[in-house]
């Protein structure tokens, strides 16, 4: 292989993040390296993200490109992802995972408990909606779409009053000194399952040795288990995008903690449960497995609490 290709999304922030990947594969590889933009139907479309499916709608024509051999390796965000495999594809290593946390981007230097009463926020994701109004329900909630830039852009032009936006996707195109004002503690503000992280995904089958290297020295074992375990709930519940519900899991001293909260769409009620696993080691192989089991006690509970009564959820078997 005298050339890898990396498939990807053709947005600012999608190729941000893809350059980061390009340049560990060229590092690693020590071999040329091209991007191949690929537009999706998330891109092109205007309807709410909920409405098209939500999880996927990046991904589709991504996957299409890799199957049909116009590229070697394809780079999501993790978030994007859907959480059943797709026939011949395979995830071919998780890079160390970035900030986790959403930030509330307002004017004026408002933070979220300062907003004023009825501020306009914009986000288009259930979770955030459902998050938003559970703490701060006299919020005025607008759905919108667009790029990190026309979303800041409407707080800027008065618009919004703010928007709330992923800090990894702020900072990876270096705008997140320039626009954040109230970072939200994951503890009490839980994200998507995977923000932050990137996933990258190959065809099924042994890589080329160049990009077996590449992919093996980008694997993070830590962030591979947290989001693991974060997206293990997202399946077990069938959440997708149209389901508020926010996962948090971390390794921190020889233990995996996962927390999950499911909303109602309204922020009215919520369930949250939280468990931790001792892996045998921090061994990949060891670090999945504990995420898998504390996945399947938080499902457990969370389901125990009736989060299937007042969130739309599919519930597997």
């Amino acid at each position: 292989m005298t050339v890898i290709r990396v498939g990807t999304r053709a947005s600012a922030l999608a190729l941000a993040q893809t350059q980061t990947i390009v340049n560990r594969i060229a590092a690693s590889a020590g071999v040329e390296v091209e991007i191949v933009r690929v537009t999706t139907h998330g891109d092109t479309s205007t309807e709410p993200l909920s409405s098209l499916g939500g999880t996927g709608v990046f991904a589709s024509a991504l996957r299409e490109a890799l199957l049909n051999d116009e590229c070697d390796v394809i780079v999501h965000s993790f978030k994007d992802l859907p959480t059943e495999a797709h026939p011949g594809l395979r995830i071919g290593a998780t890079p160390k995972r970035a900030d986790a946390r959403d930030v509330l981007c307002a004017r004026a230097g408002y933070t979220l408990d300062t907003l004023p009463e009825g501020a306009r926020v914009g986000t288009g994701s259930p979770r955030r909606v459902a998050q938003l109004l559970e703490r701060r329900p006299d919020l005025t909630i607008v759905d919108i779409r667009g790029n990190i830039d026309t979303r800041v852009g409407r707080v800027a032009e008065g618009d919004l009053d703010a928007v709330v936006l992923a800090a990894a996707g702020l900072g990876r195109l270096g705008r997140l000194d320039a626009v954040a004002t109230d970072f939200l503690d994951l503890s009490a503000w839980p994200t998507a399952p995977g923000q932050g992280a990137l996933a990258i995904e190959v065809r099924d089958g042994k890589p080329d040795r160049l990009l077996g290297v590449a992919l093996a020295a980008m694997n993070h074992a830590s962030t591979q288990a947290t989001t693991t375990a974060e997206r293990t709930v997202l399946a077990r519940l069938e959440a997708g995008c149209a389901a508020p519900i926010g996962a948090t899991a971390v390794v921190d001293d020889g233990l995996l903690f996962l927390t999950a909260t499911v909303y109602s769409p309204d922020g009215s009620r919520k369930v949250t449960s939280s468990h931790a696993a001792t892996p045998d080691s921090h061994s990949a192989l060891h670090l999945t497995e504990a995420a898998l089991d504390v996945a399947e006690r938080v499902s457990i509970d969370l389901l125990a609490g009736g989060a299937a009564e007042f969130a739309p959820l599919k519930v597997t078997e």
